[in-house]
């Protein structure tokens, strides 16, 4: 029922400061502001490869004021497109969920769906004209207690085919769980893990907050020109692999750090590269 990612929501109090480090690193195009009354929030908006970087900013008391006051500036939500929003409205109502009505879209967060500090905007699908240095957004990391509980309760919520789910884990990084692809030819999901390893910057993130939503990940073709920005700005990230380990196409995965992108981590990969641990190794274009 779901199509496509298509964004990420965070809050802040001052969204131009935030939205000036999303121009800087990756060329993101403002494109106005919206006033969300269900959130108490006014929304600035930037575009970036085919979706959208939504900033909110309290304008009163409600729900985007009570999360920026208990964790400060953070990736509050990610966004999902539909071919019909009444229709996953019945889906949701269906199941007992009522869900949020933000304007066109639907809000899903722990208090409708059960999911530990879920949350996610649910729209109607808007094909957009890829901007900037990035080409789309298709993942949302979720750090859950049980991966495999809260896996099957993503399925029957959002309506997903669990049949072409991945499982996924690593070492290095100290997580299991699984990815929950929307179709079985496209990197859009939501991961859902558990950490396991102690120590980690994300375990440390998990004790500190409790688990939900950790960062995002988007595919770009310009990693090398990402990268050198970084560099030159001072901005937090981290390349994958290091220089001097590289192939002929250069790094594969590049990390911005939080205070790099005004409060939320967003992990870059090469074109097809993410499909190396997402089930299809063989649709990943090799160096020459």
């Amino acid at each position: 029922m779901l199509s496509a990612m298509n964004r990420v929501v965070l809050v802040t109090d001052d969204a131009a400061a935030a939205g000036a480090c999303w121009e800087r690193l990756l060329d993101a195009e403002p494109a106005g502001t919206e006033a969300h009354a269900a959130l108490g929030a006014t929304a600035h908006l930037w575009r970036l490869g085919d979706g959208w970087i939504e900033i909110l900013a309290p304008d009163g008391q409600g729900i985007v004021a009570d999360a920026l006051a208990a964790r400060g500036p953070h990736l509050f939500a990610g966004g999902f497109t539909t071919p019909d929003v009444d229709a996953f409205a019945r889906h949701l109502e269906d199941q007992g969920i009522r869900p949020l009505r933000d304007g066109d879209r639907l809000m899903i967060d722990e208090q409708a769906c059960g999911i530990p500090k879920l949350r996610l905007f649910i729209s109607a699908e808007d094909p957009q004209p890829s901007v900037g240095l990035i080409d789309t957004f298709y993942e949302l990391t979720d750090l859950v207690a049980d991966a495999d509980r809260e896996t099957a309760r993503v399925a029957k919520v959002l309506g997903l085919d669990e049949t072409v789910f991945v499982p996924i884990s690593s070492e290095p990084y100290g997580y299991a769980g699984a990815l929950t692809l929307l179709h079985h030819d496209r990197l859009d999901r939501l991961e859902m893990i558990t950490p396991n390893r102690t120590g980690t910057t994300m375990h440390r993130f998990y004790e500190r907050t409790g688990g939900g939503l950790y960062m995002a990940f988007a595919e770009s073709g310009h990693l090398a020109e990402i990268e050198r920005r970084a560099q030159e700005t001072g901005a937090g990230h981290t390349a994958v692999p290091a220089e001097g380990k590289r192939d002929a196409l250069g790094a594969h995965t590049l990390f911005l750090h939080p205070k790099s992108l005004g409060g939320m981590m967003l992990g870059l990969s090469r074109r097809t590269y993410a499909w190396t641990w997402s089930g299809h190794p063989e649709r990943v274009e090799l160096a020459p």
